[in-house]
C-alpha cells in the first residue's frame, strides 16, 4: 500500500508515518516544513501547501490511501487562515484525490466539530451545532462535512475524531498546561469534577490504520461516517491534571473560576483581542472555558464495531510515557 500523509511532520502525523513504514507500507508526506529527523528516512517528503492545488498531483501519484492529518489548530486566529487551510485545503485535496484515482481517504477530525457548549457524556453521535464557539471547530466541521459528502464507490471516506491527543513529542497540549502552571497562570474552571476523554498518540495513530483497513475490507460498514476515538477511560480532568503536575514537580493549581465567570471573561477577552487587536491569543475564550469545565467523553462502540479499533496504550501507561518524555525533554 502507498499512503500520503498530510501533516506528516506533526505530532500525530509522525506517529502515523512510523506505524505505516514499520508495517512495510510506502509513505509520502506532504507538509510546509522540512521533515524532522524522526521520519527523515521514512519515505518521500514533499514540501507544499494544501491551499495550492497545483502542488498536490505530484504527492498523490500512485497513492492508494490518503491520511489527511494537516490542519490549522488552536482556539484563536484569523478566519481567513482557518478557512483557507482547513476548508479550502480539504476541498483541494479531495478533488486531487479523485483526479488521481485514490480509493480511500481518512480525515483527522475532532470532537470540536460538535462543540463544548453542552455536556457530552457517552455519546456516539450528535448533530453539528447551529453555531460554533471557535473557528477551529467551525472549519473542521465544514471540512468533515466535505469529506463525508465526497464518499463514493470510487473514493471511500471516513472521519476520525480523536480527543485530546497526548504523548511523547507533544509540543502543544500538555506542555502548554504545564507551562501555565509553572508561571502561575493555570486556573481551574468549574467544580473540577468534569469527566473527559483523552487519547494516547499511539491509539490515535492506530485508529487511522484501522480505518484504512476497514475501508478496504468492509467499506459498507464505515464509509461516509465519523467516529469518536479515545482511550475509552474518561478521567476527571482536574485531578488528572494535578497528578501530571505533581509528577513533574510543577506548582499545584490553587485558583478557581466558575464556568459563568470564565465565559464572561472569555467573551470580554475575545472582544479586546479582536478590536484592539492584541498580540498572541487571549488567555481565556468562551470555547476554552467550556472545554475546561464541561463533561466531554464519547462512546467507542461504533469505532470498535466498524473499524476494529481497540486501545493499545492505557491511560496509566500513557501518563507514564508522557511524564518520562517531558522529564527527559526538560533535562535535555
Amino acid at each position: 500500500m502507498k499512503a500520503l500523509v498530510t501533516g506528516g511532520n506533526g505530532f500525530l502525523g509522525q506517529r502515523i508515518v512510523e506505524l505505516l513504514t514499520d508495517s512495510g507500507h510506502e509513505v509520502v508526506t506532504f507538509a510546509r516544513s522540512e521533515a524532522p529527523t524522526s521520519i527523515a528516512n521514512r519515505g518521500t517528503h514533499i514540501r507544499g501547501d494544501l491551499r495550492d492545488a497545483n502542488a498536490l498531483p505530484q504527492a498523490l501519484k500512485n497513492v492508494d490511501v490518503v491520511f489527511h492529518v494537516a490542519s490549522k489548530t488552536g482556539y484563536w486566529g484569523a478566519r481567513e487562515e482557518y478557512v483557507s487551510i482547513n476548508v479550502d485545503g480539504a476541498r483541494n485535496l479531495l478533488q486531487a484525490a479523485r483526479d488521481a484515482g485514490v480509493g480511500r481517504f481518512i480525515y483527522t477530525s475532532t470532537p470540536s466539530v460538535i462543540g463544548y457548549e453542552r455536556d457530552a457524556e457517552g455519546i456516539a453521535e450528535a448533530p453539528y451545532p447551529e453555531r460554533w464557539e471557535s473557528l477551529y471547530g467551525e472549519t473542521k466541521a465544514k471540512a468533515e462535512q466535505l469529506v463525508l459528502a465526497a464518499n463514493s464507490q470510487t473514493l471511500r471516506t471516513v472521519a476520525l475524531r480523536p480527543h485530546l491527543v497526548f504523548g511523547p513529542r507533544d509540543n502543544h497540549l500538555l506542555p502548554r498546561v504545564v507551562a501555565r502552571a509553572r508561571s502561575g497562570r493555570l486556573v481551574q474552571v468549574g467544580d473540577g469534577l468534569n469527566r473527559v476523554d483523552m487519547t494516547d498518540v499511539d491509539n490515535a495513530a492506530w485508529a487511522h490504520l484501522d480505518a484504512a483497513n476497514a475501508l478496504a475490507s468492509a467499506p459498507n460498514a464505515c464509509a461516509g461516517r465519523a467516529y469518536f476515538i479515545s482511550n475509552g477511560e474518561p478521567v476527571l480532568l482536574w485531578p488528572w491534571t494535578q497528578q501530571l503536575l505533581d509528577r513533574l514537580g510543577a506548582p499545584r493549581v490553587t485558583r478557581t473560576l466558575t464556568l459563568s465567570t470564565a465565559l464572561a471573561i472569555g467573551g470580554a477577552m475575545e472582544k479586546a483581542w479582536t478590536w484592539l487587536p492584541l498580540p498572541g491569543e487571549p488567555p481565556m475564550t468562551r470555547f476554552l472555558a467550556s472545554a475546561l469545565a464541561r463533561h466531554h467523553w464519547y462512546d467507542l462502540g461504533p469505532a470498535q464495531r466498524d473499524l476494529g479499533y481497540h486501545v493499545r496504550v492505557s491511560m496509566e501507561a500513557g501518563l507514564d510515557r508522557v511524564v518520562h518524555w517531558m522529564r527527559s525533554s526538560t533535562e535535555a
